[in-house]
């Protein structure tokens, strides 16, 4: 027979098992908050990847002592819908990269470079150079600059960030002399390695937050500080800027200019003749008179006004890489620079027609002009 049951006695809860409990509910509430939030805790941050450009991850490592783990590193998420390109680039914020192949370092790029009125903490550079004795100098006193203005120099001067890399292929030439890159046995191997120099360049650097890429050739040591806005304005997906250089000019006893980029062109219908008789792996040339091309080149285009409407447009079919804005979608299509014959043109000629095989036209500005280095 069983026995009845006595009064049922709970043991007091004692106040460190209420602290641990109530511990514990708060850690399981800030865990599921924080997971929910798209930032990054103090220390997560500090184990992200260094690289500016880069998401801020880094790769998963096993811990270094016995039977430890380390935290899987954060994920990031970017939606390209919210990157603007607009006509306005300040008012909306929007980041420039500034792209520039350099094989010699010219203290007046430089000091172009740091008058852009263009809001420096919205700018990334990009610099590749080549691994050779010239490059080696180049990259030399690259780094003395950048060190000068990013650290020492003045707050409005530095750079968002700058990225340098070094070509992981030997340059055609032995010489960057002026006279032995124009000439034009020596172009289709040094502007196919050009390209390539591009492409890593833009591959590399190319980030999420990235509005407007400018190519600006490392021998272009004078432009108007408002460059940038200036063709951001127009709202092209691809705009060149008029390419001049100084010179004294002997006959009239005093400086003058003369053109000097001679790839911001408008077809013809004898380039396409020639074109259609050329093997598989030729490639047209401009500027050369064993090559006559008569396409309407920018640089002798007239103007409507005398040359005083900086803001006329011309349709380009070929452009130059000297001060060249693209828009950063444009690259993002798959826009880049042939290092191969694409239909008969290569490096930024092939560019200008690979953007337009995706949709997008090129144009330039035949009265705005920068101006480059007279060796």
């Amino acid at each position: 027979m069983a026995r009845p049951m006595g009064p049922v006695r709970l043991k007091k809860t004692s106040t460190l098992t209420l602290a641990l409990g109530a511990c514990l509910c708060i850690f399981i509430l800030c865990f599921l908050i924080s997971s929910a939030t798209p930032d990054f805790s103090a220390s997560r941050k500090a184990t992200a990847a260094s690289h500016p450009l880069s998401p801020p991850t880094s790769p998963f490592r096993k811990s270094s002592s016995p039977g430890g783990k380390s935290k899987p590193p954060p994920v990031a998420h970017y939606n390209l819908n919210n990157v603007t390109i607009t006509s306005n680039p300040i008012e909306h914020g929007e980041n420039i990269l500034i792209l520039t192949p350099m094989a010699r370092f010219y203290q007046g790029y430089w000091d172009n470079l740091l008058k852009l009125s263009y809001p420096h903490e919205l700018i990334t550079l990009g610099f590749i150079l080549p691994k050779n004795k010239e490059g080696n100098a180049a990259t030399t006193e690259l780094q003395k600059q950048i060190a000068r203005t990013q650290k020492s120099g003045p707050e409005k001067d530095r750079f968002k960030s700058i990225i340098i890399l070094r070509q992981d292929f030997d340059p055609p030439l032995p010489s960057q002399d002026e006279g032995e890159r124009h000439k034009m046995q020596n172009q289709k191997a040094r502007r196919s390695a050009m390209a390539k120099a591009r492409n890593s360049l833009l591959f590399t650097t190319l980030g999420p937050s990235t509005s407007w890429v400018l190519w600006l050739d490392a021998d272009i040591i004078e432009s108007p500080p408002t460059l940038i806005q200036d063709l951001a304005l127009h709202d092209k997906p691809l705009i060149a800027a008029n390419c001049f250089q100084r010179y004294f000019n002997t006959e009239k006893k005093k400086m003058d200019e003369r053109p000097y980029d001679f790839n911001n062109w408008q077809d013809s219908p004898t380039a396409q003749e020639l074109a259609s008789k050329m093997g598989p792996d030729d490639i047209l040339l401009e500027g050369y008179a064993d090559m006559a091309t008569y396409r309407a080149l920018m640089a002798y285009m007239p103007t409507i006004d005398g040359g005083t409407d900086i803001h006329q447009e011309v349709p380009l079919d070929g452009v130059g890489g000297t001060a060249l804005l693209v828009k950063a979608d444009v690259h993002r299509d798959g826009a880049m620079f042939p290092a191969f014959p694409f239909y008969h043109l290569i490096e930024t000629e092939g560019f200008a027609k690979m953007a337009k095989r995706l949709g997008w036209q090129a144009s330039g500005l035949p009265n705005y002009k920068v101006y480059h280095y007279n060796e």
